[in-house]
């Protein structure tokens, strides 16, 4: 008997890992014979009852205790146990306690957390964790490539890396299609792999910060639209604007704590921080918040108090244009800066003259 517990973040990478997984225990095995997959129903679906979710867990429990038939073994899949309650799981628990020795066991988590009891369980039984490996999309991309036996010149990696954020997921059906296109061996430029990058992918949130530091205008405001319009696995909801604004105001409320003559390098930043940052991202917080300077901070206040204010209807401007005109002002504000910081021990208080808010 084995127990195997898939992980990832991305559905894509969790089910391309899943088949991977499957592929190795089958071996030589007949699928249509050794293999049965069983899905939880998913919360908000007719089937999430109790009555549904014990009838499939008594379904997977029959099936795991079940001899193969004309196989060497038995693959047993469950989709979404996280679904389950510690009374739904009761059965399962009771099975991975005296386990058949020819069926294989496979739990797919699809990103909730698997109740107490049915996790000691499979610690118990020796439950092996099997992943995507790395979710990074540029880790993904080499990985598929390789594969495929493809080259990508760098600005072509650089295109689809950025088009795609981090959804990692639709790497692979890029990848594939390039091989459709193109055949083994071929070398690719930009020009090339544009038509098949299809729509923007989801970004991370600190994306937005990064390009407003770095005064990177266009950037900024593309990495604006995209967390306010793109969806994905990890980004099932687009961002609301008073979310990034809570995330800008996060940000320079960092900058702020930062402006202080006695935050004189990482590790006072670290602990000017609450103790609770790494050295590089407070390091670069403190560069910042010395490049814009104290008059910058509260330059940037200023703005983000009146996007605020128009957000919640008292001018009566569209929110994305509220969103856009604050993040272009924020970027420029790191642009005139020239990103040149003062040496940590300067004391603050320099930058461009302050500015009345208002557009």
């Amino acid at each position: 008997m084995s127990v195997h517990v898939v992980r990832a973040g991305d559905p894509a990478l969790r089910s391309r890992a899943l088949e991977q997984l499957v592929d190795e225990l089958l071996g030589a095995d007949d699928r249509s014979l050794a293999l049965e997959d069983f899905a939880v129903p998913a919360r908000g679906d007719a089937d999430n009852s109790a009555e549904g979710r014990s009838a499939v867990v008594a379904q997977i429990v029959n099936a795991a205790s079940s001899p193969p038939f004309m196989t060497e073994r038995r693959v047993v899949v469950l989709r979404n146990p996280d679904d389950l309650t510690a009374d739904d799981a009761a059965p399962l628990v009771r099975y991975l306690e005296n386990p058949l020795d020819t069926t294989a066991l496979v739990l797919v988590p699809e990103g909730g957390r698997i109740t107490t009891a049915l996790g000691k369980a499979l610690d118990a039984a020796g439950a092996q964790s099997f992943g995507a490996g790395s979710e990074r999309t540029e880790d993904v991309l080499q990985d598929q490539l390789r594969a495929a036996d493809l080259h990508l010149r760098p600005d072509a990696r650089r295109a689809i890396t950025e088009r795609l954020g981090e959804d990692a997921g639709r790497v692979a059906a890029i990848v594939d299609v390039l091989a459709s296109s193109y055949g083994p061996g071929a070398t690719l430029d930009v020009d090339e792999i544009e038509p098949y990058l299809g729509e923007a992918g989801s970004v991370p949130v600190y994306a937005l910060a990064n390009a407003i530091d770095a005064g990177d205008v266009p950037g900024a405001l593309e990495t604006l639209h995209r967390l306010l319009t793109v969806t994905s696995p990890r980004q099932p909801k687009p961002l609301h604007p008073l979310q990034v604004m809570g995330l800008l105001h996060n940000h320079y409320r960092r900058l702020a704590r930062l402006d202080d003559p006695d935050v004189v390098d990482e590790r006072s930043a670290v602990a000017a921080l609450g103790g609770k940052v790494k050295p590089y991202p407070a390091r670069k917080a403190l560069e910042q918040s010395r490049a814009i300077g104290g008059r910058g901070i509260r330059e940037a206040f200023a703005r983000l108090h009146q996007a605020d204010l128009d957000l919640k209807g008292v001018r009566a401007i569209p929110e994305d244009v509220v969103m856009e005109v604050l993040v272009a002002r924020l970027a420029g504000l790191s642009a005139r800066s020239g990103r040149r910081p003062r040496p940590p021990s300067a004391r603050s208080g320099g930058g461009a003259p302050a500015r009345r808010s208002g557009r």
